[in-house]
């Protein structure tokens, strides 16, 4: 079992932005759920400075809105290996995967993507039907994560779940 205390979990959205407020919404509904020592980085959008919180972690959850989904949710392994822009300031939890690698010279955590089902994101929009439910669907899913912080465990309902990684944001990030 990972120590909690070396899990960190990163919650994308803007809770002004429709849909894209179903992962705070999401890490509201998981309040006192979360391990004793979990870390929790809550931003509107990855940026390259979030590579530094990967320091010293055992695993790592991104939680976000994802479109195209025609499912609640979708769980995945993050890979990285892509192009990381020089010019940008929003990355997807594959690119901070290789912003750790680049500047640590080191592999990062294993690292775990929860998309929710989002389909608008027009400034002050409130949440869809379709995203409040996949924030309903995601929770006991969610909450069974917590019960096995372990990646290899992880890796198991990911390969079981069968999914492509999800496509967290407005556009494709992953």
């Amino acid at each position: 079992m990972t120590d909690s205390g070396r899990f960190v979990v990163f919650v994308t959205g803007n809770e002004s932005r429709g849909d894209d407020a179903a992962g705070p919404l999401l890490l509201q509904r998981l309040e006192g759920e979360l391990p004793a020592g979990a870390r929790v980085v809550c931003e509107f959008q990855l940026q390259v400075e979030h590579a530094l919180e990967l320091r010293g972690a055992d695993l790592v959850l991104f939680i976000d809105a994802a479109c195209g989904l025609d499912v609640p949710f979708e769980f995945a392994e993050a890979v990285g290996k892509g192009p990381v822009s020089s010019f940008s300031h929003a990355l997807s939890p594959g690119a901070v995967l290789d912003v750790f690698r680049r500047i640590e010279g080191a592999e990062p955590p294993p690292a775990f993507v929860l998309g929710l089902r989002a389909t608008r994101f027009e400034l002050g929009e409130g949440l869809s039907e379709l995203a409040a439910d996949a924030v309903e669907a995601a929770l006991p899913f969610t909450l069974a994560l917590l019960e096995a912080l372990h990646p290899d465990s992880w890796r198991k309902l990911a390969q079981a779940r069968e999914f492509s990684s999800p496509r967290v944001g407005k556009k494709s990030a992953v």
